[in-house]
């Protein structure tokens, strides 16, 4: 699998549905470099360390965006401030300075002081990455850390993981 570099997959929803799969979301700014990479090369890989328990979790899946209708249902459960947010942030470009910034918030929070909806941006939406394989690792002060990688795989039409312990 060729992996996109250079691709933060950052804000991660972590969502097990009723078969039993697992999925990560992220919402954000398709216009984007980031946006670019993925959609030239939909293949990501993940990792989540935490250093003092000595653990991380590495993903591994392709990503592809949600629907529309799904990006606005979860644009509309976030706060108010994080929607306008995303409608000001123009994500990665230059800009004269915050105050460029503060200035346009204000406006739009002025502007839907009513309550009113606030429309989703056109370039707003989510990715699902699709999990491929997860790997969990365990440091040991012998460096024999512990590694076990998971894979999906259907038996009997059902979906079920492959577990396959790894040497370190």
């Amino acid at each position: 699998m060729k992996l996109t570099l250079n691709c933060a997959f950052l804000w991660l929803y972590v969502v097990c549905n009723h078969s039993g799969l697992i999925t990560l979301s992220r919402y954000t700014n398709y216009e984007t470099q980031k946006a670019r990479q993925l959609s030239e090369n939909p293949n990501v890989s993940v990792l989540f360390y935490w250093q003092g328990l000595h653990r991380q979790v590495r993903v591994e899946g392709s990503v592809q965006k949600v629907s529309d209708e799904e990006s606005e249902q979860y644009f509309h459960s976030c706060p108010q401030g994080s929607q306008l947010g995303a409608i000001v942030s123009q994500q990665s470009t230059v800009i004269p300075g915050r105050l460029f910034l503060y200035q346009q918030y204000e406006e739009l929070e002025e502007k839907y002081s009513d309550g009113s909806l606030i429309p989703k941006p056109k370039y707003w939406g989510g990715y699902r990455l699709k999990p491929e394989l997860f790997e969990f690792w365990q440091g040991q002060p012998s460096r024999l850390h512990d590694r076990l990688q998971y894979s999906p795989q259907e038996v009997s039409e059902k979906h079920t993981w492959k577990i396959s312990r790894l040497a370190p």
